[in-house]
């Protein structure tokens, strides 16, 4: 700990932090462009200036470390002259006409800060060069006008995503942000991320969706979490009359720090889906509207007593809705087959690697030096984890994927791996020394060179993290004799390495605990329970449902599967819920509802208790006590 003075306030703090975190910690508040919390101190804008006994110049606050006894002094009027004239700059280079701007009005970190100097004016008649708008990208547009060329954007690109899609080009008055060589963003290697467009401090970046909607000061804001996949990414629902205008990253939440991806973004706010109001019956081969009575009447007469029930249920339902169902359908009705949507089975053997001690979390992997991924896409799913491996690339972190398919991971591998389908035990096996290298290429056909690279490269890591997905629980999931996540589990231990999953959707993890986690199968059942709440049936197993007898599907939009149906139930979107979430590092996780959900639609939890009581079940007990071996706080 270092102690110093900042405007005659002596206080104590950690060695090493920055003069502009100390004066925070002290409640003294240093203004600022370029930096953020988030990114790397750059010391671009120059706005943070402060006065620094013993030294003869002005000192960006974000980029000096604190020393003991330093005195800083951040309120006088050289730095308030010197602030002025910077911001008089800033003003002039580009079109700042705060009155057509979408963020003037409390939003606008450069606004703020010339009016926090007291500014209400231009010192300096801007240039009114006409700069580009770029608004090729689906959904957000880059107005180069308003950009202040803090390059916030390019390095939350870098720094948060690992993408490196943005960069600057030309020098002076002229420099632009530009993505890839100089590409409409729309055309470029852009993820639609969308933290770059978050991170902006003006109106440079703009999302299409809440623009010119109002401002989001004067807005709800609801903490909550994305349900987009298990990674559980802390969000900020911004909300006004009762509409999402955007979703944003919680630069306080523990598991992503702010970071969001396309679909915990924008999917949500730009989904097109057509939502169901009212329950249906169907009633001489087509559905007809009902009331909530006739429809659990119905279900109640075809559920009660039958144990030709199958059910299934979306995992991005919350834990008390998970758990609810598994009440109805397993405890009460005894249904042999129970299960969720996710056709893989993507927490299969799970249990043999939490007994092994193997798990890893998001830290973990933000640590390794060796990533090898098995069978899973980081950077097309779950991709808030495979931000993590992408932004560490460039510091010396080694990338092995092993895969039979395509894999978005390769195109950043330092080895890649395509063995034969089905072939991974075998593999494996001979990466943890159990097999010969003829034994392996007798089936896997992998290449003597190509076997001996990836041992050399497992052997040279110190903190090796294999990551495994659907390409292995998949095999996990058929109980074959030899199973890949066995020898994995070997060879981890062999290695002293860990083993990572990323689970499934949402909630995989609970429903896991819950053990709806089968090999789904609609054979012999002649009615078909589906709770997909805000989820999408895949096409493979909506094939599957085809000649079902009896099909109820509980669901928030209209789609081809309730067509089908013979039972539709309408239930809120995730935004519309509350509840619980165990992410894929076994974090409780809470969501809030931002919105009211139409007239007429119920929450998924009602809509079980519904049933329950007609069925006569009962739905006592804790829904959290199964979720106990897993949580991890």
């Amino acid at each position: 700990m270092v102690q110093l003075t900042i405007d005659g306030k002596q206080i104590e703090v950690q060695e090493g932090i920055t003069v502009i975190k100390a004066a925070k910690q002290a409640g003294i508040k240093i203004p600022a462009l370029c930096g953020h919390p988030n990114l790397t101190p750059y010391g671009g804008c120059r706005l943070c200036v402060v006065e620094i006994e013993g030294m003869r110049t002005l000192q960006t606050a974000c980029t000096l470390p604190v020393s003991n006894n330093m005195v800083v002094r951040t309120n006088t009027e050289l730095l308030h002259e010197s602030r002025k004239f910077i911001l008089s700059m800033l003003f002039s280079e580009r079109n700042h006409y705060c009155m057509y701007c979408q963020v003037s009005g409390g939003e606008c970190e450069l606004q703020n800060a010339a009016l926090a100097e007291g500014m209400d004016h231009w010192p300096l008649q801007p240039n009114w060069v006409n700069f580009p708008v770029d608004s090729s990208h689906p959904y957000f547009v880059l107005d180069h006008n308003r950009c202040i060329l803090c390059r916030r954007c390019v390095r939350a690109c870098a720094e948060i995503t690992g993408n490196f899609t943005l960069a600057t080009e030309n020098r002076g008055a002229q420099t632009m942000i530009i993505a890839d060589y100089n590409v409409p963003l729309g055309e470029s290697s852009c993820v639609s991320c969308g933290n770059c467009v978050q991170i902006c401090p003006t109106g440079a970046l703009i999302d299409r969706q809440s623009a010119y909607r109002g401002l989001a000061p004067d807005a709800d804001h609801i903490p909550s979490t994305c349900v987009g996949c298990s990674v559980g990414c802390s969000v900020d629902l911004i909300v006004r009359d009762n509409q999402l205008l955007r979703v944003n990253g919680d630069y306080q939440g523990v598991v992503n720090k702010g970071a969001m991806c396309e679909l915990g973004r924008f999917v949500p706010i730009f989904s097109k889906n057509t939502r169901l109001h009212t329950p249906m019956v169907k009633k001489n081969g087509s559905l007809k509207a009902a009331s909530w009575e006739e429809a659990f009447s119905v279900i109640n007469s075809k559920l009660k007593g039958n144990k030709s029930v199958a059910a299934l249920v979306s995992t991005r339902l919350s834990a008390e809705a998970l758990y609810a169902f598994k009440k109805i359908f397993i405890d009460h009705l005894g249904s042999s087959m129970v299960t969720s949507i996710e056709e893989h089975i993507p927490t299969a053997g799970l249990d043999q690697v939490i007994e092994a001690g193997l798990e890893a979390n998001l830290n973990d992997l933000n640590e390794a030096d060796t990533i090898i991924a098995l069978g899973a896409d980081l950077f097309r799913s779950h991709q808030v984890a495979g931000f993590i491996i992408k932004r560490n690339l460039p510091k010396g972190v080694r990338l092995a994927v092993i895969d039979v398919g395509e894999n978005m991971m390769a195109e950043r591998a330092d080895l890649v791996i395509q063995p034969k389908p089905g072939t991974d035990y075998d593999l494996l096996m001979g990466l943890a020394g159990k097999k010969s290298f003829e034994e392996v290429a007798k089936t896997s056909y992998v290449s003597e060179k190509a076997f001996k690279e990836l041992q050399k490269l497992i052997a040279e890591a110190k903190r090796p993290i294999f990551v495994y997905g659907k390409g292995i629980t998949f095999q996990e999931g058929k109980k074959n004799e030899k199973s890949p996540l066995k020898a994995l589990i070997e060879l981890a231990k062999t290695v002293q390495g860990k083993l990572f999953s990323p689970k499934g959707k949402a909630n995989s993890l609970a429903g896991h605990a819950y053990g709806l986690d089968k090999m789904f199968t609609a054979e012999g059942c002649d009615v078909v329970y589906m709770a997909l709440g805000d989820d999408e049936a895949s096409q493979n197993l909506m094939q599957r449902l085809e000649n079902v007898p009896f099909l109820i599907v509980q669901a928030s939009y209209d789609s081809k599967l309730t067509a089908k149906a013979d039972v539709v139930l309408p239930v809120n979107i995730w935004a519309e819920e509350e509840g619980h979430y165990l992410n894929l590092e076994g974090r409780l996780q809470e969501t809030k509802a931002g919105l009211t959900a139409p007239e007429g639609v119920l929450p998924n939890v009602q809509v079980f208790e519904a049933i329950a009581k007609a069925l006569g079940a009962s739905l006592d007990g804790n829904w959290k006590s199964d979720l106990e071996k897993y949580i991890r706080e």
